[in-house]
């Protein structure tokens, strides 16, 4: 190999390494906040995709018949009455309707249309349940899903309760899952096996520290949700390695003035 040839590869690397090194975009319940979309819909998965940005994120619950649907409060409003997902059947809530005009979606449904995208991996948040129990169901039942469409390089997982952290790393110890609690140090989740830390941005800013300790461990770091453009550039400073927010065409432009 010769000088020339040498350099042209030693810059690529570079340019690879900023490339990578750059914090990255995840659109919280999908690209929601533009025409014909809504939260949780698959059109906001779709429209996140479009940006070609790293992640989409969405949440999901258990029915009362045991189909992990697409949610993200714990209730939902059908004919003028507030109804509780867990304690609802998945027929019945396939009924509700988006802002968008969209049915609630299932988990299959939602994996479907994912098949499709190009751009961004899903990052499935699962919410806390009332029992342990209706938990490890949610999370057995969501992983096979996954390994049954052969996304699992394409997902990754989130979750407030430590039990679905736990049970992640135990249905499939490859799966990058991340605790958003913000009470659990780096040192605590390298531990159990956690692939980052996934907190609140405030909890960041009290804790700066903590990004280059998640690092030396080799855990990633994100923090959410992050709309104000003061917020994000100070997150931009701390060198996260991405941004969930609401607003990522915003946050698109500020690492680029960033740069």
């Amino acid at each position: 190999m010769n000088k020339k040839t040498s350099f042209t590869c030693l810059l690529l690397l570079f340019i690879a390494f900023q490339a990578t090194s750059q914090t990255q975009i995840i659109a919280h319940r999908g690209y929601w906040k533009t025409d014909g979309s809504a939260q949780n819909s698959i059109t906001a998965l779709m429209k996140a995709d479009s940006l070609d940005i790293y992640g989409s994120e969405m949440d999901i619950w258990l029915s009362s018949d045991g189909i992990p649907v697409v949610n993200h409060d714990a209730d939902v409003e059908l004919n003028g009455k507030k109804i509780i997902v867990q304690d609802t059947p998945a027929a019945t809530l396939r009924s509700v309707k988006l802002a968008n005009g969209e049915p609630l979606p299932t988990l299959e449904e939602y994996l479907e249309a994912f098949e499709k995208c190009k751009n961004v991996k899903l990052i499935i948040e699962f919410k806390s349940h009332r029992t342990k129990a209706q938990e490890d169901e949610l999370t057995e039942k969501a992983i096979a899903m996954v390994r049954e469409k052969g996304l699992q390089d394409r997902v990754e997982y989130i979750a407030f309760g430590i039990n679905f952290v736990n049970q992640v790393r135990r249905v499939d110890p490859q799966a990058k899952v991340y605790y958003l609690n913000g009470d659990l140090t780096p040192d605590a989740l390298h531990e159990i096996g956690a692939a980052g830390i996934d907190y609140h941005y405030n909890v960041l800013s009290k804790n700066p520290q903590w990004v280059a300790s998640s690092h030396d461990y080799g855990m990633k770091v994100n923090a959410w949700t992050v709309n104000k453009a003061e917020d994000i550039r100070q997150m931009i400073n701390l060198k996260l390695d991405y941004i969930t927010t609401d607003e990522p065409v915003l946050v698109r432009q500020l690492i680029n003035e960033a740069r």
